[in-house]
C-alpha cells in the first residue's frame, strides 16, 4: 500500500468556519503576536494568554469537520495515510483520520508548566490558578514562537516515506513546517491545494497546483487518486 503524507494549514480549517488565528495584517486576533503566542507574552500577561486560547478552544467546540477533512478519511481504503498538520484543532480526528501529528500543539489538551512531558486532554477554560496533579499552572498545549517543535522529527522521518505529497491550505511560510517538502524525494508527485497557491505548476516538474478552496479541491483529487 502506497504511502501519502498530508501537509495541512489553515485553509482547511477556516472552511468550517475556524477563525484562523492571524489577520491579513500580522496581528492575532487584534494582538501582537508576541503578546499572546511567546513564553515571554505569558510570563508577562498570563491571564491575556491564557482567555485568547479559551476563546479559539471555545469556538473550536461549535464547529464540524467539512468535506475536505472527511475526503481524507477516504483515502485511508487505498493507501496509507498520514495527516501532518500546523493545525491545533481536532477536525481531522473528528472527520475521522486514523493517523494525524499535530506540530503546533492541540487546542483540546493541556500542559504543566512545570514539565512540557505533563501533557493531559483538556476542553474547559483555563483559568490563573488551574495547577496539574503536582501544583503548577496549566497552560495550553500550543508550540509557541521561539519553542522547539518536539514532533518535527517524527513528522520528517514520515515525509521521507510519501510515495505522494499532499498540502492543502497553508501559505509555506510558517518554518519549520513548510521546509518538510524539501523531505521528499524529486520524483515524488506533489499536490498543492489552495485558492492562492504558494507555489507555481513551474516550480518543480513533480508539483501539480489545484487552484480551489479545500471543500472543493480536496474531494476532486481523492476521488482520482482511489481510482487510479
Amino acid at each position: 500500500m502506497k504511502n501519502i503524507v498530508v501537509l495541512t494549514g489553515a485553509g482547511i480549517s477556516a472552511e468550517s468556519g475556524l477563525k484562523t488565528f492571524r489577520d491579513a495584517d500580522g496581528l492575532w486576533e487584534g494582538h501582537d503576536v508576541m503578546e499572546v503566542a511567546t513564553p515571554e507574552g505569558f510570563r508577562n500577561n498570563p491571564e491575556l494568554v491564557l482567555e485568547f486560547y479559551n476563546q479559539r478552544r471555545r469556538q473550536l467546540l461549535t464547529v464540524h469537520p467539512n468535506d475536505a477533512h472527511k475526503a481524507l478519511v477516504a483515502l485511508e481504503m487505498e493507501y496509507n495515510v498520514h495527516i501532518i498538520t500546523q493545525n491545533v484543532d481536532d477536525l481531522h480526528e473528528r472527520a475521522g483520520s486514523s493517523n494525524v501529528i499535530h506540530l503546533h500543539g492541540e487546542l483540546l489538551k493541556a500542559k504543566s508548566t512545570d514539565s512540557t512531558e505533563n501533557i493531559f486532554e483538556w476542553q474547559k477554560d483555563i483559568l490563573l490558578g488551574d495547577t496539574c496533579i503536582n501544583g503548577f499552572q496549566i497552560r495550553p498545549h500550543i508550540v509557541w514562537f521561539g519553542e522547539a517543535v518536539p514532533l518535527l522529527e517524527d513528522a520528517i522521518s514520515i515525509t521521507e516515506k510519501a510515495d505522494i505529497l499532499i498540502i492543502i491550505g497553508t501559505s509555506m511560510q510558517v518554518y519549520p513546517a513548510a521546509s518538510l517538502i524539501d523531505f521528499v524525494d524529486a520524483s515524488t508527485p506533489i499536490y498543492f491545494i489552495d485558492p492562492k497557491p504558494a507555489i507555481k505548476n513551474s516550480e518543480k516538474n513533480n508539483i501539480t497546483v489545484i487552484a480551489e478552496n479545500a471543500v472543493d479541491g480536496v474531494p476532486i483529487l481523492v476521488a482520482s487518486l482511489i481510482d487510479k
